[in-house]
């Protein structure tokens, strides 16, 4: 095989395993699971790492299959390529840029679920400070 196509097809392999591994990293930071409930910021920091996975799993996924559309698109142009052996864009293709921009939409999702450096408490506002009592405040 051609090596552009070898790398196409490393490239999906990979996207596939970071998914799988994405989704492992953010099912972990979900605020629903028992793992790690103890501490809050790290569960949410496991969620946010889980989304730069499925980011970076999304963009290998988009690489390969616009490299791929690429190269399809030259051969079908190039008037040197016999007419029998041109290739269009088939169901593949569309299917792959939808799961890389789903995979990256949702990675961008859970990163905004990112945690605050500080905790977002009202500002404490100071009590007024009354005149001194003269004695004669009663009713």
């Amino acid at each position: 095989l051609l090596g552009s196509l070898q790398a196409t097809r490393a490239l999906m392999v990979a996207a596939i395993l970071l998914g799988l591994v994405a989704l492992f990293v953010a099912v972990t930071g979900m605020k629903c699971m028992k793992c790690m409930e103890d501490d809050q910021v790290k569960k949410m920091r496991m969620a946010v790492f889980g989304g730069v996975i499925f980011i970076i799993a999304g963009l290998a996924a988009l690489v390969a299959t616009s490299w791929y559309g690429n190269r399809v698109a030259r051969a079908f142009y190039d008037p040197f390529t016999p007419v029998n052996t041109r290739f269009e864009f088939g169901s593949a293709l569309f299917i792959g840029w939808a799961a890389a921009s789903l995979a990256m939409l949702g990675g961008a999702f859970l990163c905004c679920s990112c945690p605050r450096r500080e905790t977002s408490y009202p500002p404490t506002r100071g009590y007024p400070k009354n005149a001194p009592s003269t004695g004669k405040d009663y009713v």
